[in-house]
């Protein structure tokens, strides 16, 4: 006699597994959604950074010569002196600087109507 066999899941095996699928699927979610907010908060504390590195090398560069570099009298001049400019989506507060003088200025990040602000050091020069 030939017995043939059927192999396969039974319907209370398949739902058990989109069970399962579903609860990982509810605990995962709220550790996506607070990365999106890290992300944004990691962007503008890397931009101030570059804004802070720029200004630096920027002071040290027109020191050496006028020739390099860009002068900077105000906390938006800063802008000018970061390779290819500020990105989309951030603004400088204006803030007059002295020459050979360091300020804190206010970079604001708006990314979907929501605000987050920072600081970054300027060093004003000639």
């Amino acid at each position: 006699m030939n017995k043939s066999q059927q192999a396969g899941f039974t319907l209370i095996e398949l739902v058990m597994v989109i069970v399962i699928l579903g609860v990982l699927a509810a605990v995962a979610l709220p550790k996506f959604v607070s990365v999106d907010t890290e992300a944004k908060a990691a962007a503008l504390a890397g931009i101030a950074g570059s804004l802070s590195s720029a200004s630096a090398i920027n002071y040290a560069g027109r020191k050496v010569s006028t020739t390099k570099g860009v002068a900077i009298a105000n906390c938006t001049d800063v802008a000018n002196a970061l390779q290819g400019g500020l990105p989309t989506g951030y603004s400088i507060t204006a803030a007059n600087i002295t020459v050979d003088t360091t300020v804190s200025c206010t970079l604001t990040q708006t990314i979907n109507g929501v605000t987050a602000t920072t600081t970054f050091s300027a060093t004003g020069v000639s």
